[in-house]
């Protein structure tokens, strides 16, 4: 009992809610996502943030190079007032140097320490204008730098750079970052509070389903309306009708069942009290005594017949599929039931006999279930021993036979008899329950060839009858079972 409750906890713990599967599959992402924005952000915040200062740096490197002269000795001259330098210098918040080299790399003006360009850096034309990132005196700095052709071979240019710190442009990317990011901080609840609302609209139709269902009365069976339900809850109600339909067919046979019972049974159980009455009140005399009770065990006999037959009908409108199957060898299954039902053609004087194929034999096997194919079997020769008559003149003979078709290898299995036959017109009405050929005076439930025609519909086979002597008095009946696929 321990186990079983800890069993019971453990499915409780491991249910979860499509609500809450959906909700997390559409939000995760949505949380991934904004880590990813933020980064990209911060990107396009300094590109934007690079490019005002960028061009503030790019006018200085201009305006330097514009001071840069080729002196009467031709040597490079660098001439910038007083006042200029300090404008230069003049920043609140960021520190700005420049750097004027002559062509022999000689120190011009400004400060000696400003990086040089990389040495493997191709020297664009003259007051061409290039940006880099550098390091300056443990400082990130960004750098505008052109070089400068003075002499008419061009060779030996001067160079002149600028150099700004980065705290202007980090205040930038960071004020662009917050009117970008402080808003979604305020979307990101409202797009979670939507995700939930949309996801509450689009299951309040399963909601719907599950009051409808929970609405109907225990005998309403009838189909749920898929036509109402999304188009990816049909399937799932396509299947609950499937199973409804399934359950009504399994009522129905049931009732059915109960019905046929009752009505075949009331028929012997009255007459075991009619003799039982009989023989208490009349019973004086030994023979009377002995009449009512062997009418009685025969009563007894009839209403045991018709329960089994009854319980088989049963078994096999249940579902045979649902029970287990194998590979089952019809000769054997045959060769069980003629020894069964030998002691009772014996009896009657009939002649019951094989012919065939042997065991073994390949195509004589069908898949299926032996409980169920050796009733059907037992109910078709039990059928044609109590239709057969036999007299010293006219012998009784009935033959089982297991074929396979040469052609298309199928399995056939006949039961022919020389009785009376069946007419033409009663062949159909033969397999329906309690149906019975009138003029018979052969006792029986009417039960036996609708067990057939059930079981053999459920291993893929046809029954069918046909006259075993055309012509003749007694024409017989034979029935022919054919499997649809050879097995």
């Amino acid at each position: 009992m321990k186990s079983r409750g800890w069993s019971v906890r453990i499915f409780k713990r491991e249910q979860r809610s499509l609500f809450g599967e959906i909700l997390d599959w559409m939000l995760t992402p949505l949380l991934l996502l904004w880590p990813i924005s933020l980064a990209l952000t911060w990107l396009v915040a300094q590109g934007l943030a690079n490019k005002p200062f960028d061009r503030a740096l790019i006018y200085n490197v201009q305006a330097l190079a514009q001071q840069v002269t080729l002196g009467p000795d031709k040597r490079v001259q660098f001439n910038l007032p007083q006042p200029a330098s300090e404008l230069l210098r003049a920043d609140e918040t960021d520190l700005v140097y420049y750097q004027v080299m002559g062509g022999n790399k000689e120190h011009l003006s400004g400060d000696r320490d400003v990086p040089l360009p990389p040495a493997n850096q191709e020297k664009g034309s003259s007051y061409e204008v290039h940006m880099r990132d550098d390091e300056m005196r443990g400082l990130e700095v960004r750098v505008a730098y052109t070089w400068i052709r003075l002499d008419a071979e061009g060779k030996s240019p001067a160079l002149v750079q600028v150099a700004e710190t980065r705290e202007k442009r980090s205040v930038l990317a960071a004020e662009i970052i917050k009117g970008v990011m402080l808003p979604q901080f305020a979307l990101l609840p409202l797009a979670v509070l939507l995700v939930w609302l949309a996801l509450v609209r689009g299951i309040k139709p399963l909601s719907e389903l599950e009051e409808r269902i929970r609405a109907r009365k225990p005998d309403d069976l009838s189909p749920l309306d898929d036509k109402a339900v999304p188009m990816e809850v049909a399937p799932l109600v396509v299947s609950v009708n499937d199973l409804l339909e399934r359950l009504k067919d399994s009522i129905v046979t049931q009732k059915r069942f109960l019905a046929d019972a009752a009505h075949q049974l009331k028929t012997p159980l009255a007459g075991l009290r009619m003799q039982a009455d009989l023989a208490q009140r009349f019973g004086s005399s030994e023979d009377d005594l002995k009449k009512s009770l062997k009418q009685i065990g025969r009563a007894s006999v009839q209403a045991t017949h018709t329960v089994n037959q009854l319980l088989s009908l049963a078994r096999a409108e249940g579902g045979g599929g649902h029970l287990p199957q194998q590979s089952c060898d019809m000769v054997e299954i045959s060769s069980e039931v003629l020894q069964d039902c030998l002691p009772l053609a014996m009896d009657k004087g009939l002649d019951l006999g094989y012919e065939g194929v042997n065991s073994g034999t390949p195509g004589a096997q069908v898949q299926g279930n032996p409980t169920l194919l050796k009733e059907m079997v037992r109910n078709l020769v039990e059928n044609a021993i109590h239709y057969t008559p036999s007299t010293p003149e006219q012998p009784g003979v009935i033959t089982v036979r297991v074929l396979v078709d040469p052609y298309s290898k199928a399995l056939v299995m006949q039961v022919e008899d020389n009785g009376p036959g069946i007419p033409a017109s009663e062949q159909d009405l033969v397999f329906q329950p309690f149906y019975r050929a009138l003029g018979t005076n052969v006792d029986g439930s009417g039960l036996g060839l609708p067990i057939v025609k059930e079981i053999a519909q459920q291993h893929g086979a046809t029954v069918t009858i046909e006259p075993a002597h055309p012509g003749q008095t007694l024409a017989g009946a034979c029935f022919t079972l054919r499997f649809s696929t050879p097995t």
